[in-house]
């Protein structure tokens, strides 16, 4: 009988033990340590593929004269978004506003403290998660203007973009904005990132026309292993771009990084077969280039989607995106260099209208995580996914317009002299060589 109590009394003193621990580990307003770690991960992964991947995959896509200038464009930019994300374009795309814009008061990161939190991470690494973002976006740019435009001029649209495009965008998705009120599907930035990068680059292909060249004289990639080596770069990365848009170390990150992996192979293997039907020869930079849409296009579905679904929107982004490049370039001859706007734009507008086929539940084998909250049919999350990629098109591309203008004029002209363009940019704007053989 006394060996059953003291049993019991155990028992007891283990459960209310327990009940005195409960809400230290499950309370809303608690640092999770297993989140915080998940999110510290995946920002340096989000880094990393712009700094070396990004730099290494469209400094091997340029001509050995300019790719130092491609490499320093992407580091620069890096460097010139980050202090502006510090000074104000946190607070503009995440504290509360009005539904285009937010506010000032968290210019400076000024509320963030080391105890501040969002959600249940630290709100100074949801900001520098999301700095990695704005960091990628206008050096995804870079691409449609690569080989011409001067480097202050580089700089001064760069800075300006990410304030006036970025920013706002960024607050209609996913800072409290319009779009996010109406329900707009986007997990990881198919609107926020690749719409804008994508018609940011067709727009400043477009005004500042194509290389000298083009299209007649062939410009092939410079060095295909330094391609692949960034391509693998940007693979890894995307697994902390698009798992750790959960903002947790859940089902959610687990199910993002899945279906972005069979996208993006999806994708290189779809591209690799119409390159092969096609040329006859599958490449390596076709492979790489489809598994790049794969990434792009799957992006804005890798939280709604499931594995069945990702199978499909990545063969649908190989094959798209194909053709895009031939369109763009051969068909209209827009020297989008580095082919931004048909890989991330299309691919962006592609997963954006196909995360509202595929979020469904009532796809069988295809079935996704449901509808936003507020939304009750497919034809319905449709017209909110078509509503925010126009949007997001018609508000990027006059504002780019405007932007490129605007710095034209400040700079004296975007583009360098057409001897500096011979040259190659690597001496004339750096002084310095890829290559000293």
């Amino acid at each position: 009988m006394m060996i059953r109590l003291k049993r019991a009394f155990f028992e007891l003193r283990g459960l209310f033990v327990l009940l005195l621990l409960l809400p230290e580990t499950v309370g809303a307003d608690e640092l999770n340590g297993a989140n915080t770690a998940w999110i510290l991960t995946s920002t340096a992964l989000v880094l990393f593929m712009t700094l070396p991947g990004l730099a290494l995959f469209y400094g091997g896509l340029a001509r050995t004269k300019n790719v130092l200038s491609i490499m320093m464009q992407c580091f620069a930019i890096a460097g010139i978004a980050s202090l502006l994300w510090l000074i104000v374009g946190y607070s503009m795309a995440f504290t509360e506003g009005n539904g285009f814009v937010g506010g000032l008061s968290n210019a400076l990161f000024a509320n963030i403290q080391e105890g501040t939190l969002s959600g249940d991470i630290p709100e100074s690494l949801f900001a520098l998660f999301q700095m990695t973002f704005a960091i990628i976006t206008p050096a995804l740019i870079v691409g449609g203007f690569a080989e011409r435009m001067k480097f202050s001029a580089v700089l001064l649209f760069s800075a300006i973009w990410l304030i006036v495009v970025y920013a706002p965008v960024t607050h209609w998705v996913w800072g409290g904005g319009w779009l996010q009120e109406k329900g707009l599907l986007d997990f990881a930035g198919g609107t926020v990132v690749h719409v804008t990068c994508g018609v940011g680059a067709l727009v400043a292909a477009i005004v500042l026309g194509p290389r000298r060249g083009f299209p007649t004289t062939a410009m092939p990639p410079h060095n295909m292993t330094m391609v692949f080596t960034g391509a693998g770069m940007l693979w890894v990365g995307w697994f902390g771009f698009n798992g750790g848009s959960a903002l947790a170390a859940n089902g959610d990150a687990a199910m993002a990084m899945l279906v972005t992996h069979i996208s993006a192979s999806a994708g290189a293997m779809m591209w690799m077969l119409c390159e092969w039907i096609k040329f006859k020869k599958p490449t390596m930079l076709g492979a790489v280039t489809g598994m790049v849409g794969g990434l792009g296009t799957i992006t804005p579905a890798s939280g709604f989607v499931g594995p069945g679904g990702a199978l499909v929107i990545g063969l649908i982004a190989g094959f798209v995106c194909f053709n895009a490049v031939i369109f763009i370039k051969h068909k209209l001859k827009i020297d989008d260099s580095l082919d931004v706007f048909p890989v991330h734009g299309v691919g962006g507008i592609i997963g954006t209208f196909m995360a509202g086929i595929f979020a469904s539940t009532s796809l069988g084998v295809f079935s996704g995580q449901g509808f936003a909250e507020n939304i009750h049919s497919m034809s319905e999350q449709l017209g909110v996914q078509i509503t925010g990629i126009l949007a997001t098109a018609a508000y990027t591309g006059i504002a780019t317009f405007i932007i490129l203008k605007a710095v034209g004029a400040l700079v004296g002209g975007l583009r360098v002299t057409r001897d500096e363009e011979t040259e190659g940019l690597d001496i004339s704007s750096h002084e310095e060589r890829g290559y000293d053989l």
